[in-house]
């Protein structure tokens, strides 16, 4: 069991890419309106993982992030409810993982990315993490 916990983020490759994230280096990962992907954000812990998830199109995970900074107002929220978490961009996966692939994969059948398609910020975990991992080196 890895000594940090592991999670998965979503974003739309044409709003905010894994390209973009690591010209940028450490950003803040904001904008999050679920309650359920807000409490997520919240019980981040300074040195957690997460995979990079490019949604809609794309539909693969890229990369990996780590949690440099924990949960802190969203600035962009002017409702004072949600907050923010700054990733640092690690590196990316050796090879994508498709959505195809992960449905593929009955290791990852209870994966929150297929039972909770449309949350964006969700647990991995440990032996979900290292399927993954696995399937990007394939």
């Amino acid at each position: 069991m890895p000594a940090f916990r592991t999670w998965l983020v979503k974003s739309e490759p044409s709003t905010w890419s894994w390209d973009d994230h690591v010209r940028k280096g450490t950003e803040p990962w904001d904008g999050v309106r679920n309650h359920q992907a807000a409490n997520n954000l919240r019980a981040m812990k300074t040195g957690d993982r997460a995979f990079f998830y490019h949604s809609v199109t794309g539909k693969e995970i890229v990369g990996i992030l780590e949690v440099v900074r924990e949960a802190y107002p969203d600035p962009s929220d002017e409702t004072g409810r949600f907050v923010a978490v700054d990733f640092k961009a690690l590196e990316p996966l050796p090879k994508p993982v498709t959505l195809e692939q992960i449905k593929a994969t009955p290791e990852l059948s209870d994966i929150a990315l297929l039972k909770q398609s449309r949350l964006s910020v969700m647990p991995v975990d440990a032996k979900e993490w290292r399927t993954i991992l696995a399937l990007s080196r394939e």
